[in-house]
């Protein structure tokens, strides 16, 4: 991330700068790049109604039972809470490199599965995307994921990203991916 500084800007909503993209609400312009935005894909034959359930579920085992109660909502806050009942029974870590492959799957089946949001990624250029926590804190989570503003006058706009924005880092990837097909 471009100039990291310590100091915690306020929490508040801010619009993003012309060239981020900021991934927050399903609702904002950004939301489209959301685990929770309304875009169904399909594994191993079944639907699952947004990448948040699939990627919580894909922490359990396979067989376990629990995938199909993570799987059932539409909501994905929903499928979220539901799976937050089976943590004792991951069998991956959350934060671990397994995790984030399963993030980097996640991600390539809801492309696979929507030629519009292809078309938006690739519509993004060189735009920074960003999975914006600031309103939700510095927790450890919220930092591996996304990232926090927080002030810094050394930078143009005053301010910087602290975290590892592994979120905006495999959109990134997959849209370097996407631009390499069609150049």
């Amino acid at each position: 991330m471009p100039c990291v500084a310590p100091s915690p800007v306020c929490a508040q909503l801010f619009p993003a700068a012309e060239d981020q993209i900021l991934i927050r609400r399903v609702a904002e312009p950004g939301g489209w790049l959301s685990n929770m935005s309304p875009h169904p894909i399909v594994y191993e034959g079944l639907k699952w109604w947004h990448a948040e359930a699939l990627f919580q579920a894909l922490r359990l085992a396979p067989d376990d039972e629990a995938r199909e109660a993570v799987r059932e909502p539409r909501s994905p806050m929903m499928a979220k809470m539901i799976a937050k009942r089976f943590r004792t029974r991951h069998v991956v870590a959350p934060l671990s490199e397994a995790d984030v492959e399963n993030m980097r799957l996640c991600l390539a089946l809801k492309l696979d599965a929507h030629a519009d949001l292809r078309g938006k990624l690739i519509a993004s250029g060189e735009r920074l995307l960003v999975e914006d926590c600031s309103a939700r804190g510095r927790r450890v989570n919220n930092l591996f994921w996304g990232a926090v503003r927080v002030q810094d006058e050394d930078c143009p706009l005053g301010y910087a990203w602290e975290g590892r924005n592994m979120l905006g880092r495999l959109w990134k990837e997959e849209r370097a991916m996407l631009q390499t097909l069609i150049s």
